[in-house]
């Protein structure tokens, strides 16, 4: 998974990758000619007194150093440009993967799994890229090239390469295989920590309503502890990689000057020679630590990459159409309406035992009114769900126009749809920025009339601002009325030729209710009108009412039929309203 990732996002940027592998390749080789220079420094003019000789090796010292230095400058700059790049491009992928993704796909992953997949393991991906070009490109040019000087220095010391290199990678190995499941259970309590945050933050007032805010702490709590756990035993083993990579650099390097001082004695190798030599050696080893270092980044990218590619491989169930249609065409001037069908519709979440929509059969005409009610968990949302294609249906078809909405191009079909979900959003913005989320065209007159319509033109004009009057995240500075009344509004500002109400009027007074729907008439005269709603005095004036019952309609007509002949809407309708109302 992690090698398709980088292969996929990193093939844009081949040439700055080249140009990093170049001068990582520069710098290490004038790195590893240093040592030899000092050697030579220290054989050939200190040890002899040759001053002349100092000062040439010395003036070469200093411009292998500055070309060492200016390549390893530049090979990072390149590195950052080419891992930030590569981070932002793998979040838009992400993202835009997301913002394809049905309810369903949203619900199999979760939001905080999809935030967590979106940040830190891009980040850690990303992390990855960024050492593989400063640190990874460097140490196997290192090692070999430190390697093939150290044996032109001194042969008969390269014995403490073979035992010291692998002693080291052993070592190093041993603490990064236990460390990658570790890793991935990090992941998964980074997960749980922002699933708990996110629900305690979201349900603040529940909580505090409840009086259950020691419960939501353990809560927490316990998610938090997980993660510390977790993270401080993946840390005691990082904690144990330096010591293990110092004590067998340590230990080498008192190896070589022990066994290097008796060649020395005997006249073997010279001191500079044995000088080049142990920093040779220290290369190498400081090449294989980079390399194992980099070996104890890979796991925990791995994982990230794994979670990451599992939601660019999840395909939507939601597929766009392969040739894609706009709808019938209209005659010039024809007012654009539109019918709605559903036929022998049935839906059944994967895995469920039992469908929640089962043979719908209905129909809502243009410039007609539509209302579904039923109890909680009949499937009227879902059933709405449906229209926008935020499900598609397991069986039947949804049509509108008489064309089926899955032949429909996905932007068209939505353009002719207003929704209003039952929980109305409010984005961070101003007002005059969330009801243009339904027209961005659209001018502060319309947006006062859209307002006027939705019954929410008072208390606009009454905040400090009006249109420009903020909006917090979610909408939670106004109240649950107003920020329904401010969702009809933008569903009346796009002009939709479907409206679709999903349960939009339950926290509005009866009066304002009336109101509001009685203003809606003229405004949805040529559309298509489908009202979920738990109470009868909003649908009582609906020129059909559906009847839903466990997934089934068991009643359409309008209310007086309905009362006559529908056991299951008289007792809604005995429930909510008085005999002298509901007669």
């Amino acid at each position: 998974m992690l090698i398709r990732l980088l292969r996929r996002h990193l093939r844009p940027y081949g040439r700055p990758i080249a140009i990093v592998v170049l001068l990582q390749l520069v710098g290490t080789i004038a790195s590893l000619y240093l040592p030899s220079l000092n050697g030579d420094l220290i054989d050939r003019g200190i040890a002899v007194g040759d001053t002349g000789h100092i000062l040439r090796v010395g003036g070469w010292m200093l411009v292998v150093t500055a070309i060492q230095i200016g390549c390893s400058i530049a090979a990072v700059f390149y590195g950052a440009r080419t891992a930030m790049a590569f981070g932002r491009d793998v979040r838009s992928a992400v993202f835009h993967q997301v913002g394809r993704f049905s309810a369903r796909e949203v619900g199999q992953f979760g939001a905080p799994s999809l935030i967590t997949r979106t940040t830190n393991d891009v980040q850690q991906v990303q992390m990855l890229v960024v050492l593989t070009f400063t640190m990874l490109v460097v140490a196997p040019i290192m090692c070999v090239g430190g390697i093939i000087m150290a044996l032109r220095e001194d042969f008969g010391l390269s014995w403490l390469m073979v035992v010291s290199v692998p002693v080291l990678g052993v070592a190093v190995s041993l603490i990064v295989r236990r460390m990658v499941p570790l890793f991935r259970a990090m992941q998964t309590r980074i997960d749980a920590v922002n699933r708990v945050l996110r629900e305690q933050i979201t349900g603040v007032r529940v909580v505090r309503a409840f009086v259950r805010e020691p419960y939501e702490t353990e809560r927490f709590g316990i998610a938090n502890a997980e993660l510390t756990a977790t993270a401080l035993r993946a840390g005691r083993l990082m904690a144990l990689f330096f010591p293990v990579v110092m004590l067998v650099l340590n230990v080498s390097s008192v190896a070589v000057l022990w066994f290097g001082a008796g060649r020395v004695d005997s006249g073997q190798i010279e001191i500079g020679s044995l000088t080049a030599f142990l920093s040779y050696l220290m290369q190498i080893l400081m090449s294989v630590m980079m390399a194992t270092f980099m070996l104890m980044m890979v796991p925990r990218a791995a994982v990230s990459a794994e979670r990451i590619t599992e939601v660019l491989d999840t395909e939507s169930s939601v597929l766009p159409p392969t040739g894609p249609t706009a709808g019938p065409a209209l005659p010039d001037g024809q007012p654009v309406r539109a019918d709605l069908e559903f036929r022998a519709v049935t839906f059944q979440y994967p895995g469920a035992a039992a469908p929640v929509l089962r043979d719908i059969t209905l129909r809502a005409g243009a410039g007609t009114t539509t209302a579904i009610i039923g109890s909680t968990g009949a499937g009227k949302t879902t059933l709405l769900s449906m229209v926008p294609r935020l499900f598609d249906a397991t069986a039947g078809t949804v049509l509108v126009d008489g064309v089926d909405v899955r032949e429909f191009d996905l932007d068209l079909l939505r353009r002719r749809i207003g929704v209003v979900p039952q929980r109305p959003y409010l984005f961070t913005g101003t007002v005059a920025s969330n009801l243009r989320y339904g027209r961005p065209e659209a001018t502060d007159e319309e947006l006062w009339a859209a307002l006027e319509v939705a019954q929410a033109r008072d208390f606009v004009e009454r905040m400090p601002g009006g249109l420009a009057a903020s909006i917090a995240q979610g909408g939670t500075n106004v109240s649950g009325g107003q920020r329904q009344r401010l969702a009809i509004a933008r569903a009346v500002v796009r002009r939709p030729e479907i409206y679709l109400f999903d349960d939009s009027f339950s926290a509005l007074d009866l009066g304002t209710d009336a109101r509001l729907r009685a203003a809606l008439r003229p405004v949805t005269v040529d559309a298509a009108v489908v009202i979920v709603a738990q109470r009868v005095s909003t649908i009582i004036d609906a020129d059909q009412i559906v009847v839903l019952e466990n997934g089934a309609i068991v009643g359409v007509g309008r209310h007086a039929e309905l009362l006559a002949d529908c056991p299951t809407y008289a007792e809604i309708v005995a429930s909510q309203l008085t005999v002298g109302v509901g007669a």
